[in-house]
Order: C-alpha cells, then structure tokens, then sequence
C-alpha cells in the first residue's frame, strides 16, 4: 500500500495542529479525534516532520483527563520555551459533565511543564482559569501565548465571546498577559470586531515590518482568515483575500523555520463518505506555505518540496509530453479534451493555460468518464473573478429529467475569488485518494474530498471563451505506479485547433 501523501493516523482523524519547531524539526501536535461511541475523552498526538515530505507518527504526547477532570477533552493551545528552556505547554480544558454559569460544559485555560523538551509533561491545575468577566464561560479557548519583545511581557490571545450583544457577533479575541507564564492578568481585548460568532484557534506573528492576525471563522463561513497590521495594537487591516483557502481546510496555525512560514490545517471529511455529506470535525493533516508580498498580503501555495514528491512522469502521448500551442475554441458553445487512459489513485496535475479575453470558464476536468460529461470541475470564472468547484451529475432528486440540482452552481462552499484576468494562468492539483488540493498561480489554495467518482481520466475544457495550452502534465509518485499506468494517449478532435 503506497504512502499517503497527507498524514493521517489508522483509524482516526486529525484535529486541529499546534504547529512547534523543534531543533529544525517540525512537531506537529493535534487533537486526535476517534469517532467512536461514547466518545472518548480528547488527548494531544504528535506527528513528526523534517521535509514536509515524510511523516513520522509519534503518538499519544499528552493525554486527556480522567472521566471527572476537568480536561477530560484536551483542546486546541499552544507552546512556548521560556529562557530558561523550560517548556510551557497551555491548552483548552473542558468536560461535557461539567457546566458553567450560562448552562453550557465550562472551559478553562490550563498549563503544563516540560523539562525533557516534551517527553513527558507536569500539569498544573492550580494555575488554570476559566473566563473573566464580561465572557461566557462555555467559549474560552483555544489559549496562543507568544513573547511581545517591545512590551517585555508575554501575551496570550484566547477565543472567547462576550455575554451581550447580538448572538452571532459576539466572537472576540480576549487577551491576558502575564511576566512568568502562571499568573494571568485579563486586559483589553486583542481585536474585537462585533462580527462574528467565534474566532477559533487565534494567533499572532510578526513577518518583517507586518503583523499577522490568523484566526479560523465560526460563523457563516468556516474558514481561516487573516488581518495585517503594521503594530500590534492594530489597526487589523483586511487584505483583498483574506482567506487561506475554502470550507474544507479549516483551523490552521502556522509555524517558522529559515526564513519559510507553513500553514497547518485539517481538510475536512464528509458525513457518510459522499460528495453530498455534510462537513464533519476533523480530518486529514495538510500544510500549506504563505509568501510574503511586497505590500504585505499573503500568497498561498504547496511547498515545493511537496511537488518534488511527485517524480514520475506520465506521458501524455505527444512528443513535447503535452499539447503544447494547442487552441481550443469555444466561442459560443463548449469543447474539451479528455485522456484515453485512466490515471492513478495518486497523482500530480501541472495545467498552464492562456485565457482569451471574455472567455466565460475553463478548466480541468478530473476522474472524468471517457466523453468528460461525467467529472469533477475545476472551474475558473474570469467574468466572476473565482475558481469553483463542481461536479457532474450533480444530486438527483427525482427520476423526472428536471429532477437534478442544476440551480446548484456548483459545490457550495468550494468558491474562491481569486484574479482571472486575461493571459497565463497554471493550475497546480494533487490527487491522494479521496483527497483534492489545487492552487492556482502559487497564490490561491482550494482543498476537498472526492467520494463519489472512484477514478477516471483527466481533461481540459473552455467554454463561451478559447484557450491556448502551454503545458498539462501529469506526474505520480514512484512507489503508486504500476506497470500499465504510465501511458496516457490524448484523443485529438476536430475542435482542437493550431494556436494563433
């Protein structure tokens, strides 16, 4: 059984990352969830990196609570190293059988100590802490502490809510501060919007002269967003885009080493492992690296190392390796090019492509049937300045031909606005399985699940528009190749006409 290319422990999900580098080692701990019946108490596991390429399960690295504890679930925190290289490990406590003063399970700040650089860890409940005042005890959360160099203090950033105000814009980041990592003082709020109804797994970090509030969205959209300032006291400036990526990457936090920052996160499955299924808690480990630039926004792409991965060469069936210079014209209808051949469980898809001016969409087609009319989409939309994803068919309500979601425009949720203007554009896509990951341009991530299509070929497609092909490639890792799958013939139509 090949490798998976995202991590993800047997038999369980990854939740959210607390993402800590260690001597150039990424320590990647996350909440391990288990999806059985009762459910378990929540510990911390630790999976290990140096390449992002190659992933090492350490396993439990510290445990829930007993039954009666108060951290019977252990959730989202973070870690620092004092100067004195003790290791302060602060995280989320909570037990659904305890409640707080609104009714609903208490959550509580809690600290622990390491002096064997995380081996083993000493609690300390008398340092723990739930809400202040003017804050629901049941949303209290989700502690990051970092060290303000210019105040002298360390700094905490929890997501909480207020106790008044209108129900679903309550969400405020809160703050503490503290000059020895056990005594708490509440402060002024980090950043307080009004706007939301929570701001999940906060943290904060500074990038040459810009700091950077990331925070993930509880509210109409689940999502991790991120504000710029040029201080930390603000103002939060909202970049053009100012989302990581779509509804299946959620809670990512990021860490630094040699100068490149990397975004940990989760893609989210699906209820009933179906396209349709409702999102669910948790999922599969996926990184992404941030590019700083020159006014301060933030890029989006794999890391590179993650591509190199992919070193196995499917050929395409033309001499250049593919259609290089091909035109496909669809000026009022739709056209598309489809391989002969099936492609791996495993693959990476590399499409550059030049967009006419007022061409209305494009793209690739993936696991598509033989004709491409059965296929997943990703659809770019320069009129709507977004890349989408979809499928076909879509779901089927009825036997009757109306009966099909086509007032659906495509998969709610998967949508990200992105700059489609005429000329080159490339599609980067990586296909694990069930999962899906696309960037477009090194700058735009879009991560899903692909259930209901199994496998199937690859495609191109224009339509009310024309394209010029400049590369499609299509790679696989070493070890998920097998004899025969390493042809894949390109079928040429009359549609497909010499560029220019």
């Amino acid at each position: 059984m090949p490798q998976q290319v995202f991590f993800q422990p047997p038999g369980a999900w990854v939740g959210d990352v607390i993402p800590f580098v260690q001597n150039g080692e990424f320590r990647l701990f996350y909440l391990y969830e288990e999806r059985t019946d009762p459910k378990p108490g929540t510990p911390w596991h630790l999976v290990t990196s140096r390449d992002l390429v190659s992933f090492h399960d350490e396993g439990l690295a510290f445990e829930h609570g007993a039954d009666d504890a108060a951290d019977f679930n252990v959730y989202t925190g973070s870690i620092v190293c004092d100067p004195a290289g003790v290791h302060h490990l602060f995280y989320t406590g909570q037990n659904p059988r305890r409640r707080g003063d609104d009714g609903e399970p208490l959550q509580l700040v809690m600290h622990a100590t390491s002096t064997d650089h995380g081996a083993s860890w000493v609690r300390h409940p008398e340092h723990a802490f739930g809400a202040t005042e003017g804050y629901e005890t049941a949303d209290w959360r989700d502690p990051f502490v970092f060290w303000d160099e210019e105040s002298g203090i360390w700094r905490m950033l929890i997501a909480a809510r207020h106790t008044e105000g209108a129900e679903r814009r309550r969400g405020v980041v809160a703050q503490c501060v503290s000059r020895d990592l056990e005594r708490w003082q509440p402060v002024e709020p980090f950043w307080n919007p009004r706007r939301y109804i929570a701001h999940e797994c906060p943290e904060v970090f500074k990038w040459g002269d810009w700091w950077y509030l990331v925070y993930s969205e509880f509210s109409d959209a689940f999502t991790t967003r991120y504000r710029m300032a040029k201080s930390l006291a603000g103002p939060w400036m909202t970049p053009q885009h100012d989302t990581l990526d779509g509804r299946g990457f959620y809670a990512a936090k990021s860490a630094e080493r040699d100068g490149r920052r990397f975004f940990f996160g989760w893609i989210a499955s699906r209820e009933g492992g179906r396209d349709d299924g409702a999102w669910q808690w948790a999922g599969t480990l996926s990184a992404v690296e941030a590019h700083q630039r020159a006014d301060g926004a933030l890029d989006f792409s794999f890391a590179a190392e993650l591509l190199q991965r992919f070193d196995e060469p499917l050929r395409l069936g033309l001499p250049s390796g593919a259609p290089e210079g091909t035109r496909l014209d669809a000026a009022d209808d739709y056209r598309a090019l489809v391989s002969s051949t099936v492609l791996p469980e495993r693959f990476r898809a590399s499409f550059t492509l030049d967009i006419a001016p007022g061409t209305v969409e494009c793209g690739l087609l993936l696991r598509a049937s033989e004709d491409g009319d059965t296929s997943y989409q990703l659809r770019l939309e320069p009129r709507r300045s977004r890349m989408v994803f979809d499928r076909w068919p879509r779901r089927v309500t009825g036997e009757g031909q109306w009966e099909v979601s086509g007032d659906v425009p495509f998969l709610i949720e998967l949508e990200r606005a992105c700059d489609l203007r005429p000329g080159r554009h490339t599609l980067e896509v990586i296909v694990d399985g069930e999962l899906c990951v696309a960037n477009l341009d090194g700058s735009v991530m879009l991560s899903t699940r692909l259930y209901d299509h199994a496998g199937g070929r690859i495609g191109v497609f224009a339509g009310d528009g024309a394209i010029v092909i400049h590369e499609l490639t299509v790679s696989a890792l070493t070890e998920s190749v097998s004899d025969g799958e390493n042809e894949l013939g390109f079928e040429f139509g009359a549609d497909l006409l010499p560029a220019g």
